[in-house]
């Protein structure tokens, strides 16, 4: 079949975006497959795919001037966002809360000893499903919180769990992000929160009173899927009504959120690294703040 101007145009920017960062074979696939050394590898493969890319354009700004080429002074017509580690921030270390919480139960463990216990307990397999969050993650945390500190009190937990459903346990990372996400909605830009977390996430943002920021909210425990699954991120867009190619995902992990996204076909910047704040994401799609 002959390729019209316009059939050109909507495939561009997947087939650019399959050149700067690698194809859907670097996905979550092969992760699963080979070895730590062979998936180090790969990403430097990957890494080098991006920079041939970008070379293709000048860089990052010449890739931006094309996609306006193609879409006009806005770039994307929808902004998806991690919640943990990106839109919020814990307020207090998590073995700092376990402990001073869990003193009053008989926890005795250091902080360090709760972190180390923490995090072997998060990378052990959970059940027969790769889904951690299942409604409201109970089964879960349970374990991570007996695991972590040696207390398998009820009201321990209850109270903990309850903890952190609350706009002490969390602080928003950017103070301008109201603004910012203001000025995004006024230019026709969409917004969604994509989230590995159960639906305690809702409660947490409307603690925080940014729930009414989005026009949707795509949570793991609700989707049943848990990025770097690509389907968390097609449901976003779903939810939104724009297709993966419109959007761009911002998100704090390399593996989950860019990774994820990309094999959504979705653009993705990493927060802290490709961004710094909200209004850097906003200009660099094309909203002034």
């Amino acid at each position: 079949m002959a390729l019209t101007r316009s059939s050109i145009r909507s495939k561009l920017p997947r087939l650019v975006l399959a050149a700067l960062w690698g194809s859907r074979s670097n996905g979550p696939m092969w992760r699963r497959q080979f070895s730590s050394a062979t998936a180090a590898a790969s990403e430097v493969e990957a890494v080098n795919s991006r920079r041939v890319g970008l070379e293709l354009f000048g860089g990052v700004k010449e890739y931006e001037d094309y996609r306006r080429s193609l879409y006009g002074e806005i770039t994307h017509k929808a902004l998806l966002v991690d919640a943990a580690g990106t839109l919020l921030v814990p307020s207090q270390p998590m073995a700092q809360i376990y402990k001073q919480i869990g003193e009053k139960y008989g926890v005795d463990y250091s902080e360090d000893e709760i972190l180390n216990r923490y995090r072997w307990a998060y990378g052990q397999p959970w059940g027969r499903s790769r889904l951690r969050y299942v409604n409201d993650g109970r089964p879960f945390w349970q374990f991570i919180v007996s695991s972590s500190t040696g207390c398998s009190d009820s009201q321990y937990f209850e109270e903990l769990y309850h903890y952190y459903t609350t706009n002490k346990a969390w602080h928003l990372c950017d103070p301008e992000a109201e603004k910012v996400f203001k000025s995004l909605r006024k230019a026709g830009v969409k917004l969604a929160v994509v989230s590995n977390f159960d639906t305690r996430l809702r409660t947490v943002l409307r603690a925080l009173n940014c729930e009414h920021w989005f026009d949707a909210v795509a949570v793991s425990a609700e989707v049943a899927a848990e990025k770097p699954n690509p389907t968390i991120f097609l449901k976003a867009c779903e939810l939104l009504g724009v297709n993966p190619e419109d959007a761009v995902h911002v998100g704090d992990d390399r593996r989950n959120d860019i990774w994820g996204a990309r094999d959504a076909g979705c653009d993705a910047w990493l927060w802290g690294s490709d961004v710094h704040s909200f209004k850097e994401v906003a200009e660099r799609i094309g909203v002034k703040v």
